[in-house]
C-alpha cells in the first residue's frame, strides 16, 4: 500500500553577523533564509507500493522562511518547494512536478541530515538551488544483449523552465544522462556517463524572444549549433548554454562496508566533455561507509576539488597569413581564428547571462559562489549574473554516525582557496592568456565547518507512560553548529534549532 507521510517543521537560525554562515544556507535546496531568521516547513507525501508492477506517489512540500536583513526591515518569503506525482513501471520512472534533484552520500544513511558530499554527489546539478517545474523519465540500469550482464545502462530524460528573475527570463532547461556500468565482479562496479544540462529558449534583452521550435529543441538535446537564425555565438558554439558533468565511478562492496571512488568533472563546452583538455579538473571524492548506520561512526568522506585549468588559458588566437590560406574565406569566424577550447568559464554563459544559477543560488557546485557573495552584494531577488568564484582548489572532509547508537549526527569542514574567474581574478596576477603554470597566483583563503545533528524523543521513550512516549516518539529535535572563517565571507558563528513532528 502506499504509505502516508507528513511532516511539520520548525526552525530557528541566528549568526554572529547578520549573514548565516555557508553549510546552513547551502546545500538546502534554497530555502534557508540568507540573514538571521527562521523556516517553517511542511511536507507531505505517499511512497511507492513495491508489491504492485505499476507504482505510484505524490509529494508536497510548502516552505516560508523569514529574516530581519541589514537595513532593519522583515522579509518573508513562501515558496513551493516541492509539488510533483510520480509513477514506476518495471525500469521507467515517471515524475512530473517539482520534485528535488537526487542527491548521494547521506549522513548516517538519512536524508534529513542532507549529504555528507560538498556537491550532494553531482556537481553539475547538487540540490543547493529551488526546484524547477517539469518533468523527467528516467530508466533504471539494465543489461546490454550479448553483454552477459557485464555491461549496463541507465540514464534519464526531462525538461524544465526557469521561474525565477533572471537575465533572459523565462529560459528553459533540457536535461539528458547517459550512464554504462560496467560490473567487474560480484563485488566491484565501473560506472561512467555525463549529466547533461542545456538552457534554452526565454526572452533575452539583447536578442529578443528565442525561438521554440522543434528544429532547435532537436539542436540542443543533441548539442549542435543553431541554424542561421540563431544568435552569432550560438552559430559558432551550440545552441542555447550547455553544461554538465562527467563521471568516473568506482563501488566495491565488503561483507559489511562500501567503497567508493569518484572523479565528477564539471565541463561546459565540447572540449571539456570527455574531462580530457580540462584535466586535472574535477571533484575528487572518496567514501567509506558501514552497512550498519548505527554505529558511532558509519560513514567517512574526503574530497578534493579542483577546477583551475578549464581546458587552458587561451580560447583562441588570430590565424597567420599561411593558416588563413588553408580555411575557408566564406566562415568569418573560421577563417580568422585558431580554436583552443580553454577558458571554459564553469556555470557562465555570455548570452545567458545568469549562467547555471536558479533564484540566485547555484545549481551545480555550491563552492563555485554566484556574484555579489565576496562583495556581500549578493540577493537571490535580484538578478544575479552568473558566478564569480568558478577557479578553486578545496578540500573536504565529513564525518557521520550516531551519539550513542541512536542521535544522527554530522560533521563537515571545508577549506578552500579561491581564485575568481580567469577574466576577473579576486586578487593579484591572473593566469589567463599566458602560457598554463607561468604565474603564481593568490587565492583568497576560506575555512567552513558544520556540526549538524538530531536528537529522536523516541530515544528517550522509556520515560513517562505508555501514552505519553507514543506520542513524544513523533518528534525529534534537530541542531546545528556553524563557522565561517577566511578572506571571501565574512567571519561569522552560526546556530540553529529546530523541532519536527513526523507522522507515518
Amino acid at each position: 500500500m502506499n504509505d502516508f507521510a507528513l511532516s511539520l517543521l520548525l526552525l530557528g537560525a541566528l549568526s554572529s553577523g547578520n549573514q548565516l554562515p555557508f553549510w546552513m544556507t547551502n546545500n538546502q535546496f534554497g530555502l534557508m533564509p540568507q540573514y538571521n531568521g527562521g523556516l517553517a516547513m511542511v511536507q507531505a507525501g505517499t511512497q511507492y507500493d513495491t508489491s504492485k508492477d505499476f507504482q505510484w506517489k505524490w509529494g508536497v512540500s510548502l516552505a516560508g522562511n523569514g529574516q530581519r536583513c541589514p537595513e532593519g526591515t522583515a522579509d518573508f518569503n513562501l515558496m513551493v518547494d516541492e509539488l510533483y506525482g510520480s509513477a514506476r513501471w518495471k525500469v521507467f520512472t515517471l515524475d512530473v512536478g517539482m520534485k528535488h534533484v537526487d542527491t548521494e552520500f547521506w549522513g548516517a544513511g538519512l536524508r534529513t541530515l542532507g549529504s555528507m558530499s560538498s556537491t550532494g554527489g553531482h556537481v553539475a546539478w547538487s540540490g543547493n538551488a529551488r526546484t524547477m517545474p517539469g518533468y523527467l523519465i528516467t530508466l533504471d540500469p539494465v543489461p546490454v544483449p550479448l553483454t552477459w550482464k557485464v555491461l549496463w545502462i541507465r540514464g534519464a530524460f526531462g525538461d524544465y523552465k526557469t521561474l525565477d528573475n533572471r537575465y533572459v527570463q523565462g529560459a528553459l532547461v533540457h536535461r539528458t544522462q547517459l550512464f554504462f556500468l560496467f560490473k567487474l565482479s560480484k563485488r566491484l562496479d565501473f560506472q561512467l556517463g555525463l549529466d547533461h544540462a542545456a538552457l534554452w529558449g526565454g526572452t533575452s534583452p539583447k536578442d529578443g524572444k528565442m525561438p521554440i521550435t522543434f528544429d532547435n529543441y532537436f539542436r540542443v538535446i543533441t548539442g549542435r549549433h543553431a541554424s542561421a537564425a540563431g544568435t552569432h555565438s550560438d552559430q559558432v558554439n551550440v545552441i542555447g548554454d550547455q553544461r554538465g558533468g562527467a563521471l568516473y565511478r568506482l563501488d566495491y562492496r565488503g561483507d559489511t562496508w562500501k567503497l567508493r571512488m569518484q572523479h565528477d568533472v564539471p565541463y561546459d563546452d565540447g572540449s571539456g566533455m570527455a574531462g580530457i583538455q580540462n584535466f586535472p579538473d574535477g571533484v575528487n571524492t572518496i567514501w567509506f561507509g558501514f552497512d550498519d548506520k548505527d554505529r558511532w561512526v558509519s560513514d567517512i568522506l574526503f574530497e578534493y576539488q579542483y577546477t583551475m585549468k578549464q581546458s587552458g588559458t587561451y580560447h583562441d588566437r588570430d590565424l597567420t597569413p599561411e593558416e588563413q590560406a588553408q580555411r575557408e574565406p566564406s566562415d568569418s569566424w573560421d577563417y580568422y581564428h585558431k580554436i583552443y577550447g580553454g577558458l571554459d568559464n564553469y556555470f557562465n554563459n555570455s548570452g545567458y547571462r545568469s549562467g547555471w544559477t536558479y533564484f540566485g543560488r547555484t545549481v551545480g557546485d555550491p563552492l563555485i559562489v554566484p556574484k555579489g557573495t565576496h562583495a556581500g552584494t549578493w540577493n537571490p531577488k535580484e538578478i544575479v549574473l552568473g558566478v564569480e568564484n568558478n577557479r578553486l582548489k578545496a578540500h573536504h572532509v565529513s564525518i557521520a554516525g550516531k551519539l550513542f547508537r541512536k542521535m544522527p549526527y554530522k560533521l563537515m569542514l571545508t577549506y578552500s582557496q579561491n581564485y575568481g574567474t580567469y577574466s576577473a581574478q579576486y586578487t593579484g596576477e591572473s593566469q589567463i592568456h599566458k602560457k598554463w603554470g607561468t604565474v603564481k597566483e593568490t587565492p583568497l583563503r576560506q575555512v567552513y565547518g558544520a556540526f549538524v545533528g538530531e536528537i529522536p524523543f523516541a530515544a528517550f521513550s522509556r520515560f513517562g507512560s505508555a501514552t505519553t512516549s507514543s506520542a513524544l516518539r513523533q518528534f525529534t529535535l534537530t541542531y546545528g553548529l556553524y563557522a565561517d572563517r577566511g578572506q571571501l565571507l565574512p567571519d561569522a558563528f552560526g546556530a540553529s534549532l529546530g523541532l519536527r513532528w513526523d507522522l507515518r
